[in-house]
């Protein structure tokens, strides 16, 4: 068998028989058109809550800027410019400037395009009918006109055009965060709309929040796919179709309760994998910006009448669900990466990242991993996804999971003999994961850290035999390495100093971080190569 078809085998053996024949289904399948009268929209603006606000990204009629790219909407072709990548042109056609603060002049802006991408995208063609896009797209104009836009007939007949489009795309095939955003879109269009197409809309978004819940939100309060950005974005879903709920007076609904006990235990989540300085932890694809900061959603989660105590403020917290850990003591705290790579069935927003760890001393990050930039299939996605832009131990030039393409994933490696203990004077985390086992030697490699109040030690190991074995420590934005070959120190942005002592010499390399998609800052990092399968570093901030 030859490398590239055992790789497929090793991908594809986790799907579920719907993931398989769906993907052949979803993409030989054409639904039919339907047209004719939308039925009556009924909107309950007095009854509905502010939701977050995003920053506007329009600035001017047809000049706009999605993902730190700057771009133009002055013709009809530009809706599926082939110059723009797949990302930016879906950012297009959510249309998230809808959820920007209320300007007279950026409000004209907003009716011109609503009225041009419905003139210029016929039904079922182009980007902005594929059925994520779609989905945010029904979402963020409904949200609109709850906030007290007058809506005009072509605007409710294309929505309408719309959740029919929708509810028969629905993407069965890819499940996870995709499914999700297809249901909140068709309780949003169920609720809006009155009459029994409506209520089919409503009962089948209801339906798969009913099914998907308890799979994809795991008993700690973690999405399944455990990339934190996705979980703010579901987690803020979450919130608006209990706000619309709500504000509809549709309460009885059964699954209401269901959704309000899993935002309860999503929010403590996120409280856990949020640092000092506010924003969440990078682990697998995840970036400022995307979804709405971890404050803005505790904001609006709590003008809903939603209110939890903060599991971050405990010394030590174990996310036995999903696999995550956080440390913290005197002015530091750490998260750390005991997890799966994510649901067998759905890798895709995954990175070789087993064992990386993150470190914050003040509201200052310390070590971190280098981000995601963007998804399109290119080198620098498959260098952000690897095991070497990450905080953790890289094993004879090779991935710790076997990430390919932009989304999928092959060998997966397994966490295992994880122990966490809260020791008095440290906190303790230890774990081992195979990731490495089907190479010559086969190399496991176990990582213990060690926390007091004045410092955090790393210790590196490798089972079996190898040639060679990186530990890599990404450095912050704006902080300084400095090495004297076993020690040196690294300088803050504030000016304070963190020192660290290691067992085996230290390099001082070159690395980036990606905060935000579209965004590239230049960093260093510190290279610690294991000396006979072994080393240890200690930062200490006292």
């Amino acid at each position: 068998m030859s490398a590239g078809i055992a790789r497929y085998v090793r991908t594809i053996r986790h799907l579920k028989p719907v993931q398989i024949y769906g993907r052949v289904q979803h993409r030989m399948a054409r639904p039919r058109i339907v047209h004719g009268a939308a039925p009556a929209l009924r909107l309950r603006p007095e009854t509905w809550t502010a939701p977050i606000e995003r920053s506007g990204v329009l600035s001017g009629p047809t000049a706009i800027r999605l993902l730190n790219h700057a771009g133009e909407i002055a013709r009809a072709s530009h809706w599926n410019d082939p110059r723009q990548e797949k990302l930016w042109l879906y950012n297009l056609h959510y249309f998230d400037d809808l959820k920007a603060a209320r300007c007279p002049v950026r409000q004209d802006w907003q009716c011109q395009l609503v009225s041009r991408w419905i003139a210029e995208n016929p039904v079922g063609e182009g980007n902005g009918w594929e059925p994520y896009p779609l989905s945010l797209r029904i979402v963020n104009w409904l949200k609109w006109l709850l906030g007290g836009i007058e809506p005009q007939t072509e605007w409710i007949d294309s929505l309408a055009a719309q959740a029919r489009f929708l509810s028969l795309r629905i993407e069965r095939h890819l499940l996870g965060n995709h499914l999700l955003a297809n249901a909140k879109a068709l309780v949003f269009a169920g609720v809006c709309f009155c009459g029994d197409e409506a209520d089919s809309w409503l009962r089948a978004g209801l339906d798969i929040y009913s099914r998907e819940l308890d799979e994809q939100v795991l008993g700690d309060g973690g999405h399944f796919e455990r990339s934190p950005m996705y979980h703010a974005i579901i987690l803020e879903d979450l919130l608006d179709v209990v706000n619309l709920l709500r504000a509809h007076g549709r309460t009885g609904e059964p699954v209401i309760k269901d959704i309000s006990a899993t935002i309860a235990r999503m929010l403590s989540w996120l409280d856990v994998m949020v640092h000092p300085d506010g924003e969440i932890g990078f682990f697998n694809d995840a970036a400022f910006g995307v979804a709405g900061a971890p404050c803005a959603i505790r904001d609006y989660a709590g003008r809903l009448g939603f209110s939890h105590q903060q599991a971050a403020a405990a010394r030590l917290v174990h996310l036995h669900g999903s696999g995550y850990a956080r440390i913290q003591a005197g002015p530091a705290c750490a998260l750390l990466d005991v997890a799966p790579v994510g649901p067998d069935y759905l890798p895709g927003h995954a990175h070789a990242d087993t064992l990386s760890f993150e470190l914050s001393v003040g509201v200052q990050r310390v070590i971190v991993n280098c981000g995601t930039s963007l998804y399109g299939e290119c080198g620098q996605r498959h260098l952000e996804r690897s095991t070497a832009a990450h905080s953790t131990v890289e094993v004879d030039g090779e991935n710790s999971s076997e990430v390919w393409r932009s989304f999928r994933v092959g060998r997966r490696a397994g966490v295992y003999d994880v122990r966490v203990r809260d020791e008095g004077t440290c906190l303790s985390v230890r774990a081992a994961h195979n990731g490495y086992s089907h190479l010559a030697g086969k190399p496991v490699h176990r990582r213990a850290w060690s926390m007091d109040e004045t410092g955090l030690t790393v210790a590196d190991r490798i089972d079996g035999t190898c040639r060679e074995a990186i530990a890599r420590y990404h450095l912050g934005e704006g902080v300084i390495a400095k090495t004297h070959g076993k020690s040196g120190y690294l300088e803050l942005p504030d000016g304070a100093q963190v020192t660290w002592t290691s067992s085996v010499q230290a390099r001082v390399r070159a690395s980036q971080w990606h905060p935000q998609f579209g965004v590239t800052v230049p960093t260093m990092m510190l290279e610690v190569p294991l000396a006979d399968n072994v080393a240890t570093m200690r930062f200490d901030w006292a």
